[in-house]
C-alpha cells in the first residue's frame, strides 16, 4: 500500500502536479489546500489577503478526482470565502481532501475540526478554521486494517512557534485518529502541521506512541525551491508500527508544490 501526503498549494503547479499524481497513483492520497468552487466554471481564480495574492486552481478537487478516476474522493471544507475573477467575487470552499483507491474498502471514517469550526461567511482572521479527516481501510493483500488521518495545521502570523492553539489541535488530531482506529490497526497520522521539528505538536504526537518518519529518517527539508522563506519543515508523517514500513521518502523531484510529497509504502 502506498500512502501520499501533500499540501497542494491550491493547485498552483497544476500542470506538474496532476501528471505526477496520475503516474504515482497512491492508494491513499491526503491533500491539503484544496479548492472547490462549484459556482464557477473558470479554471483559475485569485486569492487575495492584503498583500498576499495567489492564483488558485478554481476547482482543484474536481481536477484531482478526474485524474484519479479509480479513487473514492472526499472533500472536507474548513471554510467558504471568496476568490476573485478580476473584479467579480466568487464563493469558494477551502479545505482538504482524501482519495482512496477503490480496491481498498473504506470501513471507517471521521471528519472534524482541530481548530475553530466551519466558517460559512468568509475564511476569517488568522489563525483560521482547520479541519481533519481520517479513513480506515482494509488491505486485502496484507490482511490488515490501516487508518490514515491528516490535517492542515493552523497558520499563525507570528510564525511557527508553540502556542496553546497548536497544542490543542495536536490533541484533537490524536482524538480523531483514535476515533477511526482499532487497537490492531496500522495507524498513520500526517499533514502540513506548520511547525518545526522541535515543536510541542510533534512531542504530543510522539509521546502518544507514534514515530516521526521525516526527522526520524534524517530528512532535512519538506519544502521545495518554490518556498522562499526561512524554515525548511512543515510536513510530517508518523506511524505507530515502524516495522511495517517498506519505504519512506520526501520527494524533491519533481517539484509539484511549494511543499514536497511525503510517500510511505507499507
Amino acid at each position: 500500500m502506498k500512502i501520499m501526503c501533500l499540501n497542494s498549494w491550491g493547485g498552483k503547479l497544476y500542470e506538474e502536479l496532476l501528471p505526477y499524481l496520475e503516474a504515482a497513483s497512491p492508494d491513499i492520497l491526503c491533500l491539503q489546500e484544496v479548492i472547490h468552487s462549484p459556482a464557477s466554471g473558470k479554471d483559475w481564480l485569485t486569492y487575495r489577503d492584503g498583500s498576499h495574492i495567489l492564483s488558485q486552481r478554481a476547482n482543484f478537487f474536481r481536477d484531482v478526482s478526474r485524474a484519479l478516476p479509480n479513487h473514492l474522493p472526499t472533500f472536507c471544507p474548513a471554510a467558504q470565502g471568496v476568490l476573485w475573477d478580476e473584479d467579480q467575487s466568487i464563493p469558494s470552499q477551502w479545505g482538504l481532501a482524501t482519495f482512496v483507491h477503490r480496491a481498498f474498502p473504506v470501513i471507517g471514517q471521521v471528519q472534524g475540526f482541530v481548530h475553530k469550526d466551519y466558517s460559512p461567511v468568509g475564511y476569517g482572521d488568522h489563525p483560521r478554521s482547520r479541519s481533519a479527516h481520517g479513513v480506515r481501510v482494509y488491505d486485502c493483500t496484507a490482511d490488515r486494517t490501516v487508518s490514515v488521518t491528516h490535517m492542515h495545521g493552523l497558520r499563525d502570523l507570528n510564525g511557527k512557534r508553540d502556542t496553546t492553539e497548536r497544542a490543542e489541535q495536536a490533541r484533537k488530531l490524536l482524538d480523531l485518529s483514535r476515533l477511526v482506529s482499532k487497537p490492531a490497526d496500522v495507524v498513520v497520522v500526517c499533514g502540513d502541521f506548520n511547525v518545526e521539528p522541535d515543536s510541542e505538536t510533534l512531542k504530543i504526537l510522539v509521546d502518544s506512541g507514534l514515530k516521526d518518519l521525516v526527522t526520524g529518517r534524517g530528512f532535512e527539508s519538506t519544502r521545495s525551491s518554490h518556498y522562499m522563506k526561512p524554515g525548511r519543515f512543515a510536513d510530517y508523517m508518523l506511524i505507530n508500527r515502524e516495522e511495517v514500513v517498506k519505504s519512506f521518502d520526501v520527494i524533491h523531484d519533481p517539484e509539484v508544490s511549494d511543499h514536497c510529497p511525503l510517500v510511505l509504502e507499507l
